[in-house]
């Protein structure tokens, strides 16, 4: 059995919430959510990425409540605290999950500032154009992230032979459910390899690696293959909300032209950060440039807790 204990202490240490909750989605799923920081702080909610958990955000979360702003993190349905679902694999069932979040922890007229890592920066936009992301969302941060032909333009696997090639190769990859046995220095240099950039220090590749064999093979692999197929880019054009754009150049799993063609395509991009030296695992890798990002955006998006005064127009100015 694999050694899965996240740390007892440090930055990467999952931190104790103030609250959890299960969170029932429209499709059934059972949620698992947490809540840090003060109850009445302006709210950041924030969805992992494939493979990941609430504990992925463990450095972020400590940032942010240091603000004083409260953030509600929550297991991506089979992943951490929430039991898998059976047959419910799918960009949709993302939507439903986040949407589900949102209504249980945000009051009528509420809103916050959503951000996603990997797959959690695709549920955001499977979710674009619902009513309930824009009833609650103020705006939203896509961090580390692809919409579309992600085994194509994956570079984990060297495979030579061009696109088809590579894509062959990232697709097997993706929804294999082979078990990736204890952590071990082996499975700390692949994932290394895999996810991180060259830089990343022994304690970050230490929790990737707790925090990715933790997740249920079978899950990992159900989750692989909806990747594996993705095609979200239509769903660009319906995400009007302000959305912050950050990638690392050292990227393998999800690279830079994913983000540039997020960039491009975002009806209202309000920032577009390219980290050098960072790989896919940015929340760990470099959580003070993530914390900045979403911080940045709490202060142009949100409102202070009991302020209800309108946002001011160019012509207050």
């Amino acid at each position: 059995m694999s050694d899965t204990t996240h740390p007892a202490s440090g930055p990467y240490a999952p931190p104790t919430p103030r609250a959890t909750r299960t969170v029932t989605s429209s499709t059934g799923a059972r949620l698992h959510v947490e809540e840090h920081g003060p109850a009445d702080g302006r709210t950041v909610v924030l969805s992992h990425g494939w493979t990941c958990s609430t504990a992925f955000w463990a450095p972020v979360i400590r940032n942010l409540t240091a603000d004083g702003l409260r953030v509600v993190a929550y297991d991506q349905r089979g992943h951490g605290k929430s039991p898998a679902t059976p047959g419910r694999y799918s960009t949709q069932a993302l939507a439903d999950d986040l949407c589900a979040v949102l209504e249980a922890v945000l009051a009528q007229g509420e809103r916050a500032v959503v951000g996603g890592h990997s797959m959690g920066a695709m549920t955001i936009v499977a979710a674009a154009g619902r009513p309930t992301l824009t009833r609650h969302a103020a705006a939203a941060f896509l961090c580390s992230t692809g919409t579309q032909r992600l085994p194509e333009r994956a570079r984990v696997i060297p495979a030579p032979g061009g696109p088809r090639a590579r894509g062959f190769a990232h697709r097997l990859l993706l929804h294999s459910s082979a078990p990736l046995g204890p952590v071990s220095a082996v499975t700390r240099r692949l994932l290394h390899y895999a996810t991180m950039g060259p830089s990343a220090a022994a304690e970050q590749i230490e929790a990737t690696a707790r925090i990715v064999h933790a997740c249920p093979r079978r899950v990992r692999a159900g989750w692989g293959r909806v990747l594996q197929s993705l095609d979200l880019f239509p769903q660009i054009a319906r995400l009007t909300l302000p959305v912050a754009v950050l990638a690392g150049t050292h990227d393998r799993l999800t690279p830079l032209p994913n983000a540039r063609e997020l960039v491009a395509n975002l009806p209202r991009c309000v920032g577009a950060h390219e980290k050098r030296g960072l790989g896919h695992m940015t929340p760990l890798e470099d959580p003070a440039s993530v914390t900045d990002v979403l911080r940045g955006l709490v202060a142009d998006h949100l409102k202070p807790a009991g302020d209800a005064a309108a946002p001011r127009t160019k012509e207050d100015a």
